[in-house]
């Protein structure tokens, strides 16, 4: 989806979901279920699907399931769209430094996502120009969705200043 039809869409309004993750009782992903979930937010009239961005799903990554969870919901994602020709919008959570932030949204962009949901948790103690050249790098592979993680689950407090600039980049 490009750029102008991304921020009309969300402009115009809709609902996207942050995506949970389905875990057996052994804690092991449960695709069957994911995949149900995937399909339950689609069939409730969801306008897209928001994987990978809770914070309590930033470990997916230490455990190698980022790729077989954004991968699944795009399936899904995909055969929803197919089926209803109604286009969703599918944004990835994408965390770490500048190379890792890069490279997950390389791995969304491939999958089909429309935008990367960054976070900015792993550069705690970037300046702010460092933070906008992060942004800037990974905005150069996906559009990027303004995102605030609160300093009470990792975060870090941005000023207007950071806000300001952000807002100026092209693919926000």
């Amino acid at each position: 989806m490009d750029i102008a039809t991304l921020r009309r869409r969300l402009f115009d309004g809709l609902v996207i979901p942050a995506h949970p993750l389905a875990l057996t009782a052994e804690r092991r992903l449960d695709e069957r279920r994911q995949v149900a979930l995937t399909r339950y937010y689609c069939d409730a009239g969801a306008g897209g699907v928001a994987v990978g961005v809770h914070t309590t799903q930033f470990a997916i990554r230490s455990a190698g399931l980022l790729e077989p969870v954004l991968r699944l919901a795009a399936g899904v994602l995909r055969e929803r769209e197919a089926a209803s020709g109604r286009r969703l919008v599918k944004v990835a959570g994408v965390v770490g430094p500048t190379p890792q932030a890069v490279a997950e949204t390389g791995l969304a962009r491939d999958l089909g996502y429309d935008v990367a949901l960054l976070s900015l948790g792993a550069l705690r103690e970037a300046t702010t120009d460092e933070l906008l050249a992060h942004c800037r790098q990974v905005g150069e592979v996906l559009p990027l969705f303004g995102f605030y993680l609160q300093p009470a689950v990792g975060g870090r407090v941005l000023d207007e200043g950071f806000w300001r600039r952000f807002l100026e980049i092209g693919p926000v």
